[in-house]
């Protein structure tokens, strides 16, 4: 059991905010910084790589997840159970997508509120108090409401889309890799990339694509920035002659 944080907090002091709590809470639950500068408000592409990223983690994980842009407004809040792993986060689409692929999942809304709520950090005040009774074996019974999903949807098609770039200037989008042929190129600001299996393979400063550590189609470049050298940005769309099947032909994102 851990509580994984996945957020768009940054390095700033919200972190360390959050962590108290979950502490107090919790304090015998190992806590993992998995990602503090996801997409910043970025609902779809954090929901992708959140959706990629849960599967990596033991059944029994809760999920504190944070990309809130509409903190403070009529938005719900939500915990989502995701073949045995918990996501507690705000009800705008951002664990829809873990959600919707999931072999079988549930769902219910946050109806409790503390006596103190920052109208900007639910994080701290609302979600983490949540997360970490969870993940101390203390099922919030009277907070929790059942609901038959997100009321927030995004859908569970593949994203042709950048959705983040890591330090190196590699650039993952939203398709799982298991969906393309090796054969395909993938189109990227006016570039057309080849597959490589691994690094070594491309030629030094050529952009390729390859499937990455989570399974989705990532474009790089071999001991350069991919990013910087074909100036993508989370966001762009790309588009691939290749996909296996018609589900997810040139989908891009929205």
């Amino acid at each position: 059991m851990a509580i994984v944080l996945f957020t768009d907090f940054g390095p700033d002091l919200y972190v360390g905010q959050v962590k108290s709590v979950l502490l107090e809470h919790a304090p015998h639950v190992p806590v993992i910084d998995l990602l503090h500068d996801a997409p910043a408000f970025d609902v779809r592409a954090s929901a992708h790589l959140l959706a990629a990223c849960v599967p990596r983690f033991a059944p029994g994980s809760v999920f504190f997840a944070v990309v809130d842009p509409g903190v403070g407004t009529a938005r719900g809040a939500i915990v989502i159970e995701c073949d045995g792993r918990y996501l507690v986060g705000p009800d705008n689409g951002l664990l829809s997508v873990c959600a919707g692929r999931s072999a079988a999942s549930r769902c219910w809304s946050i109806a409790w509120r503390p006596d103190t709520l920052s109208s900007s950090f639910h994080g701290r005040d609302l979600f983490a108090p949540v997360a970490g009774a969870i993940a101390a074996g203390n099922w919030p019974d009277g907070r929790l409401v059942a609901q038959s999903s997100p009321e927030v949807a995004l859908g569970i098609e593949d994203a042709c889309a950048i959705i983040y770039v890591d330090r190196y200037g590699n650039a993952c989008t939203g398709v799982r890799a298991s969906h393309v042929r090796r054969d395909a190129l993938v189109h990227a600001a006016g570039a057309r990339c080849m597959y490589a299996p691994v690094f070594g393979e491309a030629e030094a400063g050529e952009p390729f694509w390859y499937e990455n550590s989570l399974g989705l189609v990532e474009i790089a470049a071999n001991r350069a920035s991919a990013a910087s050298l074909l100036a993508l940005r989370v966001g762009h769309a790309i588009t691939i002659d290749g996909i296996y099947g018609e589900h997810d032909l040139h989908h891009r994102a929205r």
